[in-house]
Protein backbone atom coordinates (compact mmCIF):
# COMPACT_ATOMS: atom_id res chain seq x y z
CA UNK A 1 0.00 0.00 0.00
CA UNK A 2 1.90 3.84 -1.37
CA UNK A 3 1.58 5.72 1.97
CA UNK A 4 -0.09 9.11 1.77
CA UNK A 5 1.75 12.26 1.34
CA UNK A 6 0.53 15.56 2.54
CA UNK A 7 2.41 18.29 0.50
CA UNK A 8 -0.51 19.18 -1.78
CA UNK A 9 -2.26 19.58 1.11
CA UNK A 10 -0.36 21.68 2.85
CA UNK A 11 0.91 23.88 0.06
CA UNK A 12 -3.06 24.73 0.08
CA UNK A 13 -2.95 25.81 3.39
CA UNK A 14 0.21 27.89 3.29
CA UNK A 15 -1.35 29.24 0.32
CA UNK A 16 -4.14 30.38 1.95
CA UNK A 17 -3.37 31.77 4.26
CA UNK A 18 -0.69 34.06 2.64
CA UNK A 19 -3.11 34.94 0.63
CA UNK A 20 -5.34 36.73 3.21
CA UNK A 21 -2.14 38.15 5.08
CA UNK A 22 -1.51 40.12 1.44
CA UNK A 23 -0.55 43.63 1.91
CA UNK A 24 1.04 42.95 5.14
CA UNK A 25 4.25 45.08 6.45
CA UNK A 26 7.32 42.82 6.55
CA UNK A 27 7.94 39.44 7.46
CA UNK A 28 3.70 38.69 8.18
CA UNK A 29 2.75 38.34 3.86
CA UNK A 30 5.23 36.03 3.10
CA UNK A 31 6.49 33.92 5.94
CA UNK A 32 3.80 31.42 7.20
CA UNK A 33 4.47 31.00 10.92
CA UNK A 34 4.26 35.32 11.21
CA UNK A 35 1.50 35.33 8.60
CA UNK A 36 -0.80 33.07 10.90
CA UNK A 37 0.03 34.32 13.78
CA UNK A 38 -0.96 38.04 12.02
CA UNK A 39 -3.72 36.25 10.18
CA UNK A 40 -5.48 35.20 13.49
CA UNK A 41 -4.91 38.42 15.79
CA UNK A 42 -6.33 40.53 12.23
CA UNK A 43 -9.74 38.08 12.64
CA UNK A 44 -10.02 38.77 15.99
CA UNK A 45 -9.75 42.61 15.56
CA UNK A 46 -12.05 42.61 12.81
CA UNK A 47 -14.38 40.75 14.86
CA UNK A 48 -14.17 43.53 17.81
CA UNK A 49 -14.16 46.08 15.79
CA UNK A 50 -17.41 45.14 13.74
CA UNK A 51 -19.02 45.26 17.37
CA UNK A 52 -17.26 48.81 18.17
CA UNK A 53 -18.34 50.21 14.29
CA UNK A 54 -22.40 48.95 15.56
CA UNK A 55 -21.95 51.12 18.61
CA UNK A 56 -20.05 53.89 16.95
CA UNK A 57 -23.16 54.07 14.24
CA UNK A 58 -25.62 53.83 17.14
CA UNK A 59 -24.11 56.77 19.34
CA UNK A 60 -23.72 58.74 16.37
CA UNK A 61 -27.39 58.28 15.60
CA UNK A 62 -28.51 59.65 19.02
CA UNK A 63 -26.08 62.60 19.07
CA UNK A 64 -28.59 63.41 15.56
CA UNK A 65 -31.16 62.72 16.89
CA UNK A 66 -31.29 64.55 20.10
CA UNK A 67 -29.78 67.68 18.45
CA UNK A 68 -32.67 67.60 16.85
CA UNK A 69 -35.00 67.05 19.37
CA UNK A 70 -33.47 70.01 21.23
CA UNK A 71 -34.19 72.15 18.16
CA UNK A 72 -37.60 71.47 18.22
CA UNK A 73 -38.42 71.77 22.27
CA UNK A 74 -38.27 68.01 23.61
CA UNK A 75 -35.45 66.70 25.24
CA UNK A 76 -34.26 63.20 24.05
CA UNK A 77 -35.35 60.48 26.58
CA UNK A 78 -38.79 61.97 26.63
CA UNK A 79 -38.88 61.94 22.44
CA UNK A 80 -37.87 57.89 22.95
CA UNK A 81 -40.59 57.28 25.47
CA UNK A 82 -43.19 59.15 23.85
CA UNK A 83 -42.53 56.88 20.63
CA UNK A 84 -42.94 54.11 22.64
CA UNK A 85 -45.87 54.84 24.26
CA UNK A 86 -47.47 56.01 21.11
CA UNK A 87 -46.20 52.04 19.92
CA UNK A 88 -44.31 53.77 17.11
CA UNK A 89 -41.60 51.06 15.65
CA UNK A 90 -39.35 53.11 13.96
CA UNK A 91 -35.48 52.42 14.77
CA UNK A 92 -33.12 55.06 15.79
CA UNK A 93 -30.87 54.75 12.17
CA UNK A 94 -33.99 55.76 10.44
CA UNK A 95 -34.89 58.55 12.80
CA UNK A 96 -31.47 60.10 12.47
CA UNK A 97 -32.11 60.29 8.35
CA UNK A 98 -35.34 61.51 8.96
CA UNK A 99 -34.08 64.00 11.23
CA UNK A 100 -31.32 65.25 9.11
CA UNK A 101 -32.89 64.53 5.72
CA UNK A 102 -36.70 65.44 6.13
CA UNK A 103 -37.18 67.90 9.15
CA UNK A 104 -41.02 67.77 8.29
CA UNK A 105 -41.29 64.07 8.96
CA UNK A 106 -39.50 64.09 12.04
CA UNK A 107 -41.37 67.12 13.56
CA UNK A 108 -44.27 65.39 12.63
CA UNK A 109 -42.88 62.50 15.00
CA UNK A 110 -42.25 64.78 17.42
CA UNK A 111 -45.71 65.97 17.50
CA UNK A 112 -46.65 62.48 18.05
CA UNK A 113 -44.15 61.85 20.73
CA UNK A 114 -45.42 64.57 22.29
CA UNK A 115 -49.34 63.82 22.23
CA UNK A 116 -48.93 60.78 23.93
CA UNK A 117 -46.30 61.32 26.64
Amino acid sequence: MVRVRHAATTHKRKKRVLKRTKGQFAQKHNRYRQAKRSLIKGMAYAFRDRKAKTRQFRQLWVVRINAACRAAGISYSRFINGLKEAKVAVNRKIIADLAVNSPDAFLKLVELAKKSA
